[in-house]
């Protein structure tokens, strides 16, 4: 662990005269006092902070600049934990009991909802609902009879151990902090699904710690695992209850727009079980595009399918329409935009260039998922009538597909590009199913953005 107590987000770029800094996603700009460079330089040079540090490194902590470490887990006797089950299947209540097990030491409630197959699980308390309500209800429920500092939501398909528990809540010594997820990778098995989901699951979040906020590097995270203070969930009224699906998601940023603080620790690494079958993925990734539109009416504009500055986006759109000379001669001008727009920064002119080229390779990224995730219906039919439209779609389909295979080397290569591209496109009939049922447009909208940096700061 940094003697800080804190280590740098991997987007983090000094001006050459230390009294500048850029860094967290969305990138936050700085500008420091002489007090304030030898805060930064004890952290970067894993030194112990100056007496005077806590204005500045809760401002960096806020804006994901820096991230806590702990190594000392919390109190067992602070914690309980929610887990909304139902069975249907003898194997589930296997699962299930194997699951309670792993937590022994902390005090457990399985909510049954309703279930074909009454829930009797040792070392847990059950709570059994009338009717199958959902998650939400279920997870409600639970919460409602906790009466302990903290409070975590477990699903039953997923594998998790009392330690790592403990070790998510060690975040809450820091008492801005509200929730803390961890990341939750899909379980490693042998058939074409399983494989698929090692490198594409929705619930993992990925390498990098992260504050989560909407449209950031985190934007959401799972409830498949999330430790909360059981305070602050009550008072936001926990989930709610006429979401089946995307209530995780709402509670979220729910909790970001009240202000709280919400964190992705991805040093603490649980597991969920795939999908069973082709049709199973298929059918849960509907299932959040779905989500989209009733997730855009309580948030607006935060289920955007794109979020990318105007001059970046400008020669993205050039390229995938195939008008590869055009995006040739706007890249150069976009460098020189930014390495202008960033002068104040006083960062170096070769790192303001190559975080102009990384933002532009991030938006034509952004740009083609968009397309093949949620634009895909419009686009495959005005392509059956324009050429230049239909490459646009082939590339948006084939090209992010065939650098996963090259990155990933999945031994199901066939059926890898074929699940990579039907994947994204069944998030996009969810999406416009929920367009239609919800009659709510917005949630096709990118959102545009002119600035190139979200924040100046002086501290």
């Amino acid at each position: 662990m940094n003697t800080s107590g804190l280590t740098t987000d991997d987007q983090w770029f000094r001006s050459e005269n230390g009294s500048g800094l850029l860094a967290g996603s969305p990138l936050t700009y700085f500008s420091v006092t002489d007090a304030g460079q030898k805060i930064l330089d004890a952290i970067e040079n894993n030194k112990p902070l100056p007496v005077n540090h806590a204005a500045l490194t809760q401002r960096l902590l806020a804006k994901g600049a820096v991230h806590p470490a702990y190594d000392t887990p919390g109190n067992a006797a602070d914690l309980t934990v929610v887990i909304p089950s139902y069975v249907s299947e003898t194997t589930h209540l296997e699962r299930l009991q194997t699951l309670v097990d792993s937590l022994a030491g902390l005090h457990l409630i399985v909510v049954d909802d309703c279930s074909p197959i009454e829930i009797v699980v040792s070392g847990a308390e059950v709570i059994r609902l009338a009717a199958n309500k959902g998650p939400s209800e279920a997870r409600n429920a639970g919460l409602n009879t906790v009466a302990t500092t903290f409070v975590a939501f477990v699903d039953d398909d997923t594998t998790v151990t009392t330690h790592q528990l403990l070790a998510l809540t060690s975040h809450f010594t820091d008492m801005s902090v509200d929730v803390v997820a961890p990341r939750v990778a899909s379980a490693a098995g042998e058939s074409l699904v399983a494989e698929y989901e090692t490198f594409h699951s929705p619930l993992d979040l990925g390498l990098l710690p992260s504050v989560v906020r909407p449209l950031s590097r985190v934007s959401y995270v799972p409830a498949a695992v999330l430790v909360a203070r059981t305070r602050v969930v009550k008072e936001m009224h926990a989930f709610d209850t006429s979401m089946r699906l995307g209530e995780d998601v709402d509670l979220i940023w729910r909790m970001v727009e009240a202000e709280k603080t919400v964190r992705y620790d991805p040093t603490v690494v649980c597991h969920h079980a795939p999908r069973m079958t082709i049709r199973a993925l298929l059918k849960q990734r509907f299932g959040y595009g779905r989500s989209a539109a009733s997730l855009d009416r309580k948030h607006p504009f935060t289920a955007a399918p794109l979020r990318a500055n105007i001059v970046m986006l400008i020669p993205a759109i050039a390229l995938l329409s195939g008008y590869v000379f055009v995006a040739a001669a706007l890249v150069p001008l976009m460098l020189v935009w930014f390495s202008i727009t960033l002068r104040q920064t006083k960062i170096p002119l070769t790192t303001r260039a190559k975080l102009a080229m990384t933002g532009w390779f991030s938006t034509v990224r952004l740009l083609t998922s968009a397309v093949v995730r949620v634009w895909w219906p419009p686009v495959l039919l005005v392509g059956q009538f324009s050429l230049r439209v239909g490459a646009v779609f082939v590339f948006s389909a084939f090209v992010p597909a065939m650098y996963g295979l090259m990155r990933n080397k999945p031994r199901h290569t066939v059926g890898y590009i074929a699940l990579r591209i039907l994947d994204p496109m069944a998030y996009g009939v969810g999406v416009w199913t929920g367009v239609f049922r919800d009659r709510n447009l917005r949630c096709l909208l990118p959102v545009v953005t002119r600035s190139s940096i979200r924040l100046r700061s002086k501290v």
